[in-house]
């Protein structure tokens, strides 16, 4: 089986838009995104890995939320996705936005132009590298052994692989809630369709589903 790069579970407002604008400590989706509007449909499942009472619902979007880490051996993501930080890393102390547990449980690998140690996280362990998304994808896959790489955001390094023709597969789960502006997935899924198969599927949750496959 070849390898494969996904995009999972990447959600986006009605309007196309993934992140805010002035992205802070306290504001990781950027200053006019209200996460918890845009992320309710993965929140609400039952296997929300988060998730501290019983119950959640079951059904489609607990499906994606179920799948979510589902033979990935290894994460790529934009330095944005890592942290606030611009420029040279003035801070190694910053470790991400996730704590001790990372939830990613393989090798990550960040794209930055400014080089740092790598470090280990519990099972987690993250590598910053330069490099275009080629070279990128080249060295998670190898430190996948075998299994598919996860494309994890943000928003303009999805795009940065997609430009490049590197993506197999995307879900891309679109929230009803519009934003208006920000940095923006597409403008609509539609000009994604000379390079991918699109399949469409609504959930009760509000959300919709929109599945993409290589041609």
């Amino acid at each position: 089986m070849p390898q494969l790069l996904k995009v999972q579970n990447f959600t986006v407002t009605s309007d196309g838009v993934a992140a805010g604008e002035d992205q802070s400590l306290d504001k990781p989706f950027g200053s006019d995104i209200d996460p918890q509007a845009l992320f309710a449909w993965a929140g609400a499942t039952a296997s929300w890995p988060n998730r501290t009472d019983p119950g959640g619902t079951r059904g489609l979007d607990d499906y994606f939320t179920r799948d979510f880490s589902r033979n990935i051996g290894a994460e790529i993501m934009g330095r944005n996705k890592f942290g606030p930080q611009r420029g040279p890393w003035e801070d190694h102390e910053w470790q991400g936005w996730w704590g001790d547990e990372p939830p990613f449980r393989t090798p990550v690998f960040v794209m930055t132009h400014h080089p740092r140690p790598s470090f280990t996280l519990s099972d987690t362990t993250f590598h910053f590298v330069g490099g275009d998304p080629a070279t990128v994808l080249e060295q998670a896959k190898e430190a996948a052994q075998g299994k598919d790489v996860r494309l994890g955001g943000g928003v303009t390094t999805v795009r940065e692989f997609l430009d490049a023709d590197l993506v197999d597969t995307m879900h891309i789960a679109v929230a009803p809630v519009k934003l208006g502006s920000g940095l923006r997935l597409w403008e609509s899924p539609d000009e994604l369709r000379d390079r991918f198969h699109l399949e469409v599927v609504p959930s009760p949750s509000g959300v919709v589903h929109h599945l993409f496959w290589r041609k």
